[in-house]
């Protein structure tokens, strides 16, 4: 039981014993796991009352379409088609594509497996155990908070363009005294996430017909720039004035890290498992289709921006409406791409946001959090106290932070997060209890993230050495073919879905992840690293006994608590899911 109980007559004492038992308790908490079993059922229970099943396949579908549509290509296209990848964004975002339908398909068996709302974190704290669990899930936290302030700083960009103003920081305040970069106050981006936390904490099922309805009338308006931008577009733009690609494959692979952050939403899909009717049928519709349609979507947005007007004079502002503005002339045209590029932007923020909830909401069930976080609202169905602090959370840096401080943030934090469900995939598949193929999997899993990162870093430092980048290249390759050959599955997926022609799919998503990461700036893992202190202390000051002591009084409880001490011997058991039909 509880140790500290002893000395509840003094709090300081009390504080002082638990971090006196810090490395025992690291020892015992940092690899627990959790059987899906668990997080389907009791560990669920902690939220009290359940999320409403109330969505469908197209709800999904709907979802993951707004939800990325919106964020990236507004945001980041004009950037990086001027500053890094010239006309050859487009190659860019097919790069970025790829990686992320191969991260989906990861996700989507993970998904239908453990249908609860805590997305990659629960999927990594079933399989590696609590420490690496919390570390994704802090990370993707991270990313949705940044990313959802960079956009909503950019929907005041586009709805100033709406109504008739081309300079970007028209609507904000410039203050004199704080640091270049923080000192342009955005109030309409404030005002725009405070109403639709307000919205989101009301319920998800009208949130989804909203969102449904605004992802309609954006496809149709995506549909409206793309031929207009190819009508008053001209093919010498793609290669003038310094050909298709200006900067070289190193400026197209560069490129497809930063765009990556176009493709972050379809994970908000699966966060929404505990609230679908039919989880295994509309899972991988939802997950998977989202991202192809939105795929192509980009790569048309892209290729219309491009074709329109040369890439050095493509505005790294509201650049869609920019563009408009430029070549046809007529100021009405601008002004409809900039109302419809924040109707858009609205729909996307909606998504990230319903999803961002989700996962602080599962991680407070685990308790890596105050439990607070993790309360279900009875009568709404929704995690009512998770949506107003993320609201208030995203609010206050979209208050401040321009987008360019953040942006490559987002991207290696979600490339991580990307990588580690991954590997998390590969180990379930090959790793069962009471099977010598704990170290076989482990050592491949290592070689292949050694021969990605071989491979990466040559590219990185010298790219003109192509003798080491096939040694690298064919090193990856050899390495999974020897791995398919020697070790057979040890387990299949008790769902009905699951990734076909493993290993292959997720030691190529591995390999991409890998490999988009190591094209960002050193600025990036320098600010990457702080924030995983931060975040590690957090777990060992205050997660690891958090969750000690929740255990200690549901042990004694007989409630939850039987915890895997180890990843490897965690049941193999039949998840059971409620589910609701039509």
């Amino acid at each position: 039981m509880d140790q500290c109980r002893p000395l509840q007559g003094s709090s300081m004492a009390c504080l002082l014993h638990s971090l006196s038992q810090t490395p025992h308790r690291l020892r015992k908490r940092m690899f627990v796991t959790w059987t899906p079993e668990q997080e389907l059922n009791q560990v669920r229970e902690r939220s009290g009352a359940d999320m409403k099943r109330k969505l469908e396949w197209y709800d999904l579908v709907a979802l993951g379409v707004g939800g990325m549509l919106g964020a990236g290509v507004f945001v980041t296209t004009g950037r990086v088609a001027r500053n890094v990848s010239g006309p050859a964004v487009f190659i860019s975002y097919i790069m970025a594509g790829v990686s992320a339908l191969l991260s989906s398909l990861c996700y989507t068996e993970f998904s239908v497996e453990i249908p609860v709302a805590g997305g990659a974190f629960s999927y990594l704290r079933v399989t590696f155990g609590e420490f690496l669990g919390y570390f994704g899930g802090a990370n993707i936290l991270m990313e949705y908070v940044l990313s959802n302030a960079a956009v909503a700083r950019n929907f005041t960009e586009y709805l100033a363009c709406a109504f008739g103003s081309n300079h970007p920081n028209s609507w904000r305040v410039e203050v004199d005294g704080l640091a270049k970069g923080y000192n342009s106050l955005d109030f309409p981006a404030v005002v725009l996430v405070l109403l639709l936390t307000l919205c989101l904490c009301y319920s998800t099922k009208e949130s989804s017909i909203l969102n449904l309805v605004m992802t309609v009338f954006h496809v149709i308006f995506f549909g409206f720039v793309i031929v207009a931008g190819f009508r008053n577009g001209n093919t010498r733009n793609f290669v003038e004035p310094k050909g298709l690609a200006p900067f070289g494959i190193r400026g197209v692979l560069d490129g497809a890290a930063l765009v990556y952050f176009s493709y972050i939403g379809y994970d908000s899909v699966s966060t929404m498992a505990e609230e679908i009717r039919n989880p295994s049928k509309a899972l991988p519709i939802g997950i998977a289709g989202s991202v192809i349609i939105v795929s192509a979507l980009y790569c048309l947005m892209a290729l219309a921006l491009s074709s329109m007007i040369p890439y050095n004079e493509i505005s790294e502002h509201a650049s869609f409406s920019s563009a408009f503005g430029k070549k046809v002339g007529s100021k009405w045209v601008s002004n409809i791409v900039g109302a419809g590029a924040s109707l858009g932007i609205i729909a996307s923020l909606l998504v990230a946001m319903l999803g961002q909830t989700r996962y602080l909401c599962v991680i407070g069930r685990a308790r890596l959090v105050p439990s607070w976080l993790a309360k279900v609202h009875p009568s709404t169905g929704t995690p009512i106290n998770a949506t107003i602090f993320l609201g208030l959370c995203t609010a206050s840096v979209a208050l401040f932070t321009e987008l360019n401080i953040v942006v490559e943030m987002i991207s290696i934090g979600t490339l991580l997060v990307f990588y580690l469900v991954a590997n998390a995939l590969l180990y379930r598949r090959y790793v069962s209890l009471g099977e010598n193929r704990r170290i076989s999997t482990l050592l491949f899993l290592l070689l292949l993230t050694s021969t990605s990162l071989g491979f990466s870093l040559s590219w990185k430092l010298n790219g003109r050495c192509w003798w080491v980048l096939a040694f690298f290249a064919a090193a990856s390759v050899s390495v999974t073919a020897l791995f398919q050959c020697r070790v057979l599955h040890c387990r299949r997926p008790t769902s009905e879905w699951s990734v076909p022609l493993m290993p292959w799919p997720a030691a190529a998503s591995v390999f991409l992840n890998v490999f988009l990461m190591s094209s960002l700036k050193k600025r990036a893992f320098l600010r990457f690293g702080l924030w995983s202190l931060v975040i590690t202390l957090f777990y060992v000051f205050y997660g690891v006994h958090s969750t000690y002591h929740a255990q200690q009084v549901e042990m004694g409880g007989g409630g939850v608590g039987h915890a895997n001490p180890d990843p490897i011997t965690a049941p193999q058991q039949q998840p059971k899911v409620e589910v609701e039909t039509p």
